[in-house]
């Protein structure tokens, strides 16, 4: 017989056993281990004024209660550029718990609070900048089950590549001394970014390749875990060719970067990506994430990256 429960609206005072369940509920160590920053990133505080034109965020936190203990817990949005799409950025229900019809009832809510924002549809997939995956990874097979019960469409496939930090001679930690000094020699700087670059920095990638990496590069700066490499030009600083951040959506987690085309060929990427990797070995990861995989051959030489986790992205009209 199903448990009777009670679904709140998500307040300060559920936060602690909300990353405790988060801790307990995702099964998978990676996303386990960073169950607080997931939280934070997915229902923290709102960023006004942000540089990227990203805007303060419409979040929605429900809990499932069970005799005063939350057994579950849906973090949701409203997508940044466009108020009528809302996503579900994270479900997850007590392993001790499920198959008591709280995961059904918590996206059902969520469903209905985002339509009373203005949503006519609903992805189960990440919201950039704020987002902890790309979409339902696909050994969380409850959440996938729940998914098609009630009624999402899988429209997309993500993927992420990981690269390895810890062992000795890794293509991840290869140096790049000698290809910065040819840059160099090719009126071409490669430094860290700093506060002052982040106008440029959304700039460029706005320019560049659209709107939706800004926010993730612009919190990539001056954060705490987190940081980005440039390249421009060494006679006009303002010219930015490149860019390679990490740490904006979770803490062991690679991403975006990009080059300028006109820059492509000339080895800036690989650069940038090492150049970040070493800075997250320096703090002690193990292995990074490369979130939201475009060019896989390009990971899998400059880093020695592999395809290791695989997200569906669904789709409801709501």
């Amino acid at each position: 017989m199903e448990q009777e429960f009670s679904i709140e609206e998500l307040s300060e005072r559920h936060r602690p056993a909300v990353v405790a369940l988060c801790r307990a509920a995702l099964d998978l160590s990676e996303d386990a281990a960073e169950g607080e920053q997931i939280v934070t990133r997915l229902h923290g505080p709102v960023v006004p004024d942000h540089p990227s034109g990203v805007g303060p965020r419409q979040t929605i936190g429900l809990v499932a209660v069970v005799d005063q203990a939350v057994r579950g817990v849906v973090l949701g949005s409203v997508a940044h550029r466009d108020p009528s799409v809302g996503h579900v950025d994270l479900i997850a229900v007590d392993p001790g718990w499920r198959r008591q019809g709280l995961g059904r009832a918590l996206l059902g809510r969520a469903e209905s609070v985002l339509a009373a924002r203005g949503a006519g549809e609903v992805l189960l997939a990440g919201n950039p900048p704020y987002y902890a995956w790309p979409g339902v990874d696909v050994r969380y097979t409850p959440a996938v089950c729940l998914a098609i019960a009630l009624g999402y469409q899988q429209d997309r496939t993500a993927w992420n590549m990981t690269a390895d930090l810890a062992s000795a001679g890794s293509p991840a930690l290869r140096d790049t001394d000698d290809a910065q000094r040819r840059l160099a020699q090719a009126g071409i700087t490669v430094r860290r970014a700093d506060c002052d670059d982040v106008a440029a920095l959304v700039a460029f990638t706005q320019a560049t390749f659209g709107d939706a990496w800004a926010g993730e590069v612009a919190q990539s700066v001056g954060r705490p875990g987190a940081g980005c490499h440039l390249a421009v030009r060494t006679d006009d600083p303002s010219e930015v060719l490149g860019f390679a951040a990490y740490g904006s959506s979770r803490p062991s987690w690679f991403g975006p970067m990009g080059t300028a085309p006109t820059a492509q060929g000339l080895g800036i990427g690989a650069i940038l990506l090492r150049r970040c990797l070493r800075d997250l070995a320096e703090a002690g990861h193990q292995r990074v994430e490369i979130g939201w995989v475009g060019p896989v051959p390009f990971y899998a030489s400059a880093a020695g990256a592999r395809i290791e986790r695989v997200f569906f992205l669904y789709r409801k009209q709501l």
